[in-house]
């Protein structure tokens, strides 16, 4: 069972350290103040100093998407799969919550339920066919999922404007109706009238579900189990196959469930034309949150307010919001060689007991 032990801990708190001094050293070398910017970074992405906490509502609002596909990603790459599609499958997924929203019309309650469900649903089955193709055939979820990213923008490309098409635009679709959508006014008032909605929420329930799941039943088990090593597996009696597409199923859900949140929760329509970026942006936070659900839970946070805070630091000072951007770059960088920090780490730890019997 792989939690976020010690050392995992360190290297991920090294990798945000390294990339945030990387941004106070670009910050130097334009000229600017990295105190001054990272205070507004934090102003902007928290509200510290600032009336209200709609600021903080918003940046629990951005960071909504990023926890779903990071779990996604670090979901399937526990169980030995690298999900590359959860652009694609938050983009359908997000689809076929919006054509859900648009079509009926049943109290908030029910719609809910519709379009988080359809959310799921359309992720799943996105989901669904790099993993059978890969069970079947052995095609590499990579290759399959990337193409299946591109089939998503296709046929939104297509279907929005068709069927959906919006009043005035025909690059986007109609509005949201505000029973069909996941905000709720009393939360959103809680935050002062932020985009904060019930995705958070749907996201917090699903990073405690997927722990449970990969630590405390036979399912986890054997999807580990199959990730650790395919032919033990199939040795030990687990059907892997099977495995293999239940895995990339449950990992598009929770791409598909990113959809319905952003278009649903933090839109108020969904635009052609646009890859949603969470889906990459999903595959850091796994990488920074070392695979680990609440780890996922934690980066997604954590970039949420960098993504929320940029805009903010830019307003009030000189440095371009791009800066946010390269730290992002920067703590991937340094967390993809995180073996070289944990070989450090492992070295100083020995020099430490060499020196301590030398005494």
């Amino acid at each position: 069972m792989k939690k976020l032990n010690f050392n995992t801990l360190i290297v991920s708190l090294l990798a945000t350290l390294f990339g945030l001094i990387a941004g106070a050293l670009l910050m130097l070398a334009i000229g600017s103040n990295p105190i001054e910017g990272y205070g507004y970074l934090l102003q902007g992405g928290l509200g510290i100093g600032l009336k209200g906490i709609s600021r903080l509502g918003d940046t629990l609002a951005v960071s909504t998407p990023l926890i779903l596909t990071g779990l996604s990603v670090a979901f399937a790459f526990r169980t030995g799969l690298f999900n590359i599609g959860a652009a694609g499958q938050m983009l359908f997924g997000g689809f076929c919550a919006v054509a859900v929203g648009l079509s009926f019309n049943f109290p908030q309650p029910i719609m809910i339920v519709m379009v988080v469900g359809a959310g799921i649903l359309g992720g799943a089955v996105w989901g669904i066919i790099p993993g059978l193709l890969k069970a079947v055939f052995n095609v590499h979820e990579v290759v399959s999922t990337i193409m299946m990213n591109w089939i998503a923008y296709w046929v939104v490309y297509y279907a929005i404007p068709t069927f959906f098409k919006g009043e005035f635009l025909e690059t986007e679709s109609r509005q949201i109706p505000a029973l069909s959508g996941l905000r709720i006014g009393a939360l959103s008032d809680l935050f002062g009238g932020s985009v904060i909605n019930l995705g958070l929420f749907f996201a917090i329930v699903s990073v405690i579900l997927i722990a449970f799941i990969l630590n405390r039943t036979v399912l986890g088990f054997e999807l580990k189990a199959v990730g650790f090593n395919r032919h033990s597996a199939e040795y030990a009696g687990i059907n892997v196959n099977r495995n293999i597409i239940l895995s990339m199923m449950i990992a598009g859900g929770l791409a598909g469930l990113a959809g319905a949140a952003q278009y649903m929760g933090n839109a108020t329509s969904m635009q052609i034309g646009i890859m949603p970026t969470q889906g990459f942006d999903g595959i850091a936070v796994a990488l920074i949150g070392a695979n680990t659900p609440i780890g996922a839970f934690l980066a997604a946070l954590f970039f949420g307010i960098l993504y929320t805070g940029k805009g903010f630091m830019n307003a009030n000072t000189s440095i371009p919001p791009e800066i946010a951007d390269t730290i992002i770059a920067t703590i991937i960088y340094f967390a993809a060689t995180s073996i070289l920090i944990e070989r450090a780490i492992n070295w100083f730890k020995k020099k430490g007991k060499r020196g301590a019997k030398n005494e």
